[in-house]
């Protein structure tokens, strides 16, 4: 990231700070180089496990021509995708939390590795953010991708698939 982008990308996230002036402190002394920021005003994040998290980031590559901001935590566990305000209280979705109005998130300072989180995609600044719908959509895909995957190892049955007497998807004996 360019040091002009990195600063139109920390003014935006710091202008959702109660104090944005504090907030870029946190960035430039603290220890962790993470600032906690409230979600909800400008944005929501959706975070997925990191297992469905980087194929949806994949396809969701492939779809749009730049997704919004994106986070990967510690260990690369979970990714945090931001979406527009309102999304995380419509949300309705195994395995995937939401985090918006009157919750708050640490967000590291924008092209840097702070904590053990970072930016896989880092906000432009612009206030790009990814659609909710064509995240489902991503979202969908990637879980269809990681299923196939897991059938054709031979480790999950799927239902109507033969297995043995009493399991799930036995069918009747022929």
């Amino acid at each position: 990231m360019t040091g002009s982008g990195a600063r139109t990308a920390v003014e935006w996230l710091a202008s959702v700070a109660p104090d944005p002036d504090a907030c870029r402190w946190d960035w430039e002394r603290n220890p962790l180089g993470v600032a906690l920021l409230p979600a909800g005003r400008r944005w929501d994040v959706l975070i997925l496990p990191g297992e469905l998290g980087y194929p949806t980031l994949d396809v969701l590559t492939r779809l749009a021509d730049r997704p919004g901001p994106v986070l990967a935590d510690f260990g690369d566990g979970r990714t945090g995708f931001f979406v527009p305000p309102g999304t995380a209280a419509r949300w309705l979705g195994t395995g995937v939390r939401g985090v918006g109005r009157g919750t708050w998130i640490a967000v590291p300072y924008p092209g840097r590795v702070a904590g053990g989180m970072r930016w896989l995609v880092a906000p432009d600044g612009t206030g790009t953010l990814t659609d909710a719908a064509l995240l489902e959509l991503a979202m969908h895909e990637a879980a269809g991708g990681l299923a196939g995957e897991v059938r054709g190892s031979g480790e999950v049955r799927g239902v109507g698939q033969s297995g043995g007497a009493g399991e799930p998807g036995a069918g009747p004996e022929r």
